[in-house]
């Protein structure tokens, strides 16, 4: 085979790889946009506020300053409703019946007043579980999205190198002679 024509396929197939991978980047660099925008977009329409404290006297330092930064601001973010979720609402939560417990209870339960306080109970665990489940779907979703990005960044650096490795093959190829063997 000639030196040329193999210069020339590999420089073609390198070429067509570059052109795969920038497109890649792309794709993944609008994951990430559409993943963004939608959780933040879904978070804000819900106008839930962070407390600047969870209550919860145990908590590490890092979540400490988390809540004092965010304190008081409106959700946007995944990793707002992540922590809020688990050190927040996860927090309140364990204080309280399973739902599974709070549901025997509230069937179980004679008389108004202990019926009307089982299913309150029922109610706030039932609201307050379905609300952390969502949260931390969102949160799940914002974090695919953050994935995207520092994927499409890798790729698109991958493609900008493969880039110059055809532009090198195609200099090295007009300098091989035309009789040149592999």
């Amino acid at each position: 085979m000639k030196r040329r024509t193999f210069d020339a396929m590999v420089t073609l197939v390198g070429l067509g790889v570059t052109i795969a991978l920038l497109a890649a980047s792309a794709l993944l660099n609008w994951g990430y946009a559409f993943a963004n925008d939608q959780v933040s977009g879904q978070l804000k329409a819900q106008q839930i506020t962070i407390p600047a404290s969870t209550g919860n006297s145990a908590e590490t330092a890092d979540v400490t300053k988390f809540f004092k930064e965010n304190g008081n601001k409106l959700m946007s973010t995944g990793k707002q409703a992540q922590m809020y979720a688990d050190h927040f609402l996860g927090f309140h939560l364990s204080k309280m019946p399973t739902y599974a417990e709070a549901s025997t209870a509230a069937r179980s339960a004679t008389g108004t007043d202990k019926a009307a306080s089982a299913n309150a109970t029922l109610d706030t665990v039932f609201k307050g579980t379905t609300l952390r489940g969502t949260l931390l779907t969102a949160y799940a979703f914002w974090e695919l999205g953050q994935i995207a990005k520092i994927a499409s960044g890798v790729v698109l650096a991958g493609g900008i190198l493969l880039f110059f490795f055809v532009l090198a093959g195609w200099r090295n190829l007009r300098r091989t002679p035309e009789n040149a063997t592999i």
